[in-house]
């Protein structure tokens, strides 16, 4: 026997006693959900779901095309679902739906873009499902939206981006909403300029003092192969003034000759984009990505540590494969959620992804950076989630450390393709102990 089958009967054993000792995982159905393409699950929601107080909410298309809200107390079962007179083109899986609540209780959502006018309502009444006219938020630069993305402030304030514009061309636009106000304005028009020759693809983390961590990596053209280096920058006044991790002010808007590199990576190494960040409780960032060493694209992570950048490489993946092209792919792996989880003077970091190699299954890589450990994975489900990438309750594991999975079984052809499929379940995967 060869040591794959080694490896992968040692996962399989480890999942079977972590889920028998502790009863750990565990799957609420939601409602049906369109499963054609995976534009239900791509990376860059944001967010999936999210938790206010003791309510959760989480959105979907279903099989109608049709936008469907969702709210529940935590610790029940209970969905009480809505499917709002809001559609969006399902066909293109870009167009996936952002959530967030404000400080004040109310929903927003924004739905709908790939290269395309800015699609946004918020709920009538605080914790409501029932969604008020579509409108507009500052009314500069909501002609070409794609990637919307909210973020949550401590203040109870949000953050809006979005990419302006089309690939290669596009402009980052950060919009901010005010709860004393009720009203969003435009604090940056092009905080990262590609000069009208590359575009950045970002992604970012809101840490617990409100300091904004922002990373990205540049693409030459319309084709992911040219994806290269990480970069880094962040925000100590909610979005206005941007500096690198030395301090050093950034005079904006941010350019290839300009940014602070974090990592150099070249181009053709396979490096996916739109992936996460995540802090520790020291606000050092760390950013989870792959990309290829050796024809193996291998899940790394890139973070700061006493003001050095330092990278950990997971190291578990055995199949080859080649990044490039247009479109949303279909890819063997999914792009990485990463969390970290401080013990006494250990750190523990999780990485949430699906791989082929294992089935397409949910799994769960962890490590103890402070001890240098080996990674060790388990599977979190038994069946294959198709194409899924993830996306977990961030407010809820910010506030209690419990992780919350949007999960559904989905379908992605390869370049925006679609598959015949019936709608499948979207549930919610909740792990309540993690391993060490």
């Amino acid at each position: 026997m060869n040591k794959h089958f080694y490896k992968s009967f040692f996962c399989a054993l480890c999942l079977t006693l972590f889920a028998c000792a502790t009863k750990s995982v565990k799957e609420i159905p939601v409602g049906p959900g369109w499963s054609n393409n995976s534009i239900n699950t791509v990376k860059f929601r944001k967010n999936a779901l999210t938790t206010f107080k003791n309510f959760q909410f989480t959105a979907y298309y279903d099989a109608d095309g049709s936008v469907v809200l969702g709210k529940r107390k935590l610790k029940t079962n209970n969905w009480e679902i809505v499917k709002t007179p809001y559609t969006g083109n399902v066909k293109d899986a870009h167009n996936s739906i952002s959530i967030a609540v404000d400080g004040d209780g109310y929903l927003h959502i924004s739905w709908d873009h790939h290269d395309t006018k800015l699609r946004y309502a918020k709920s009538k009444l605080p914790l409501s499902l029932d969604l008020g006219n579509e409108e507009s938020m500052t009314g500069i630069a909501e002609q070409k939206l794609t990637y919307p993305e909210f973020y949550n402030l401590p203040n109870g304030n949000l953050l809006f981006f979005y990419r302006s514009g089309s690939s290669g061309r596009g402009n980052m636009i950060i919009n901010s909403y005010s709860l004393k106000d009720r009203k969003w304005s435009q604090l940056q028009s092009n905080l990262l300029n590609g000069e009208d020759k590359r575009s950045a693809y970002w992604q970012a983390k809101v840490d617990k003092k409100g300091v904004i961590h922002l990373s990205w990596v540049w693409r030459e053209s319309w084709d992911v192969s040219t994806n290269h280096d990480l970069c880094y920058a962040r925000s100590k006044d909610g979005g206005v003034s941007w500096e690198k991790s030395n301090g050093e002010k950034y005079s904006l808007p941010i350019t290839a000759a300009s940014a602070e590199y974090a990592w150099k990576i070249p181009q053709k190494s396979s490096l996916i984009n739109q992936t996460s960040m995540a802090t520790d409780d020291n606000g050092n960032p760390y950013i989870a990505s792959y990309w290829s060493e050796n024809e193996i694209p291998q899940f790394q992570i890139v973070y700061l540590e006493n003001g050095i950048w330092k990278k950990t490489n997971s190291n578990f993946r055995l199949t080859p494969f080649y990044l490039g092209g247009g479109g949303t792919k279909k890819i063997p792996i999914s792009r990485p959620d990463l969390l970290i989880k401080a013990e006494g003077n250990n750190r523990y970091l999780y990485l949430l992804f699906r791989d082929k190699e294992k089935e397409n299954k949910v799994s769960l890589a962890y490590t103890n950076l402070s001890k240098n450990a080996p990674w060790k994975v388990l599977n979190l489900t038994k069946e294959s989630i198709g194409e899924w990438e993830p996306n977990y309750d961030i407010s809820l594991w910010e506030k209690q450390k419990k992780l919350h999975v949007f999960l559904q079984n989905v379908n992605q052809v390869d370049g925006e393709g679609l598959a015949k499929s019936d709608p499948s379940m979207v549930r919610i995967l909740e792990v309540n102990q993690l391993p060490k």
